[in-house]
């Protein structure tokens, strides 16, 4: 597999053992074939129905790279930042334990080099270039390249955008009405009004001699008048309509109690009792 991707160096992110291609990861290479052309099987023995294969994934899902590769002995303990590769497996099958392969991994922001391939000979005398040697392991020899690696550039996901956000694009700037201060005159024979005009001319005190925006509210520019049907008359009537008083209000709903007042003064009559006639 190239080490480059559409001009981009990916680091390997993880590394295992796979009985076959059904039973290797998705995202993961299986290395079938040695560079000098062998069978890149680690079978143990004839008696086995498969081997297993070593794989590797360049996938960034994670978020993890490895940085180091390393074939340890059963006998040695296994490094300080480091674990066993993982195992994909068939039933009934196991790896080798003689010798065994270490990684160790790291987030992929805090390194700036880590393992970019591995590579498989059978022949212990074959050198590759640019390749490190990691080790012997069951009759092949296990080769590392190292290096510096393309960070992956963060795509920004999709939003749904409603029509009013994309009606505020900067690109198409839609003219802007001028804000000026407007205060109509007072209808006549109105009191609202009057009132409505000395607060209008006590708000045009408090704002600033050079009309900046800060002296600017939300009800500059909006005219206020009454509705000719709510106009208040001189004659204290509201379009016909005679504003009653709480003497005309008592007179009219006056209301005595006197029929509650009778039937809570009724005698109830009291069961059980019954004449003796």
């Amino acid at each position: 597999m190239s080490l480059m991707d559409h001009g981009t160096v990916r680091p390997v992110t993880a590394v295992a053992w796979s009985s076959n291609s059904s039973t290797c990861p998705r995202d993961f290479v299986l290395i079938s074939i040695t560079e000098d052309g062998a069978v890149a099987n680690f079978t143990r023995s004839f008696a086995m129905k498969s081997g297993y294969y070593l794989c590797y994934s360049k996938a960034l899902t994670g978020g993890m790279v490895v940085t180091d590769i390393q074939v340890i002995s059963e006998k040695d303990s296994i490094p300080h930042g480091y674990c066993y590769i993982a195992e994909h497996l068939e039933p009934k099958t196991s790896v080798w334990k003689k010798k065994r392969v270490c990684v160790r991994i790291a987030p992929v922001g805090s390194v700036e080099t880590a393992v970019l391939d591995i590579k498989l000979t059978a022949k212990s005398k074959m050198m590759l270039q640019h390749y490190t040697y990691v080790g012997d392991i069951h009759g092949y020899v296990l080769w590392c390249r190292k290096g510096h690696f393309s960070s992956p550039v963060p795509q920004a996901k999709p939003r749904s955008v409603s029509l009013d956000v994309r009606s505020l694009s900067l690109e198409q700037p839609s003219a802007l009405l001028p804000l000026r201060p407007s205060n109509p005159p007072p209808l006549p024979n109105s009191r609202l009004s009057n009132r409505r005009s000395s607060l209008h001319s006590k708000d045009n005190l408090d704002k600033p001699a050079d009309s900046s925006i800060q002296g600017i509210t939300a009800l500059d520019g909006v005219p206020f008048s009454l509705h000719p049907k709510f106009d208040i008359q001189e004659n204290g009537t509201l379009n016909n309509i005679r504003i009653k008083s709480l003497r005309d209000i008592e007179n009219e709903y006056s209301y005595t109690f006197a029929v509650e007042e009778y039937a809570a003064k009724r005698i109830r009559p009291t069961g059980g009792a019954t004449s003796s006639q």
